[in-house]
């Protein structure tokens, strides 16, 4: 069976997809998720999966994790591979009985990497993110949107090379929602920090990547990539000009065509 493979390599990507896909099950009752992917994410981008719902963007992100294997083809995580790599979930997972600055230290921990300079870094990742002064606090007393900033630090705690996200922020409202993507694309463009985020969210996907890429409906496969020519910093003004939205009607446009529950 095909599975996520690391290995050291002089390249200028940091992801390399060569016709993977995933099936669950067999015989008549077997499902596919994906099929034939193929897609090579060079360091220091910033893409976006784009798709409906049950397309398959979550079960990509968990096989270029390591989460779960291919069923056919293969994907190359060259470099550090997954010892570089940081997740952001859906929900941010924060453990309760921990304050947070202690949940964003835990990666650290569950690797032995753990130092007196850890508190410090982990200090400077929550001021980045709007936190400062919210260290000791528990998870219960922060609102959804601080949470998941600080499931965002304790992603990058390690200083990963490659981070996934899976719709971090799906669940939050619009303001709070627009505070995180500002803040997340400031950290945008870095030749050392490479990113891959699921979204349903079209405008979102424009504003935060360098490229977006559309995944149709079962089973999934890429049906376009589209390039984001605007420079960084991004203001939240940009989604206001004319080719911000050209960009998302093309966009709406794929997705429209590719979806079986388009009207």
């Amino acid at each position: 069976m095909s599975d996520t493979i690391t290995a050291p390599a002089q390249t200028s990507y940091a992801i390399e997809i060569d016709g993977a896909g995933k099936t669950y099950g067999t015989g008549e009752g077997a499902v596919t998720a994906l099929d034939l992917v193929n897609l090579d994410v060079r360091k220091g981008e910033f893409i976006s999966l784009l798709g409906p719902s049950g397309c398959g963007k979550t079960t990509l992100l968990r096989m270029i994790a390591g989460l779960e294997d291919p069923t056919h083809g293969s994907i190359w995580l060259p470099g550090r591979g997954l010892d570089g790599l940081g997740f952001v979930f859906q929900r941010d997972a924060l453990v309760n009985w921990r304050t947070i600055i202690e949940n964003v230290l835990l990666p650290l921990e569950f690797k032995g990497r753990r130092t007196r300079a850890s508190r410090d870094r982990a200090k400077e990742l929550l001021a980045t993110f709007g936190l400062n002064g919210f260290e000791d606090r528990n998870p219960w007393e922060l609102s959804g949107g601080m949470r998941q900033r600080a499931a965002i630090c304790r992603a990058m705690i390690d200083d990963p090379q490659l981070l996934l996200m899976d719709e971090p922020f799906g669940a939050l409202d619009a303001l709070t929602r627009d505070d995180l993507n500002v803040e997340l694309q400031a950290l945008w463009p870095d030749p050392e920090k490479t990113a891959v985020f699921v979204t349903h969210s079209i405008n979102e996907a424009v504003y935060l990547s360098d490229r977006v890429v559309v995944i149709s409906d079962k089973p999934g496969r890429i049906v376009d990539i589209t390039d984001i020519p605007f420079p960084r910093p991004r203001p939240l003004e940009i989604r206001e000009e004319p080719e911000f939205g050209s960009i998302a009607r093309h966009l709406r446009a794929v997705l429209d065509g590719h979806s079986s529950r388009r009207p």
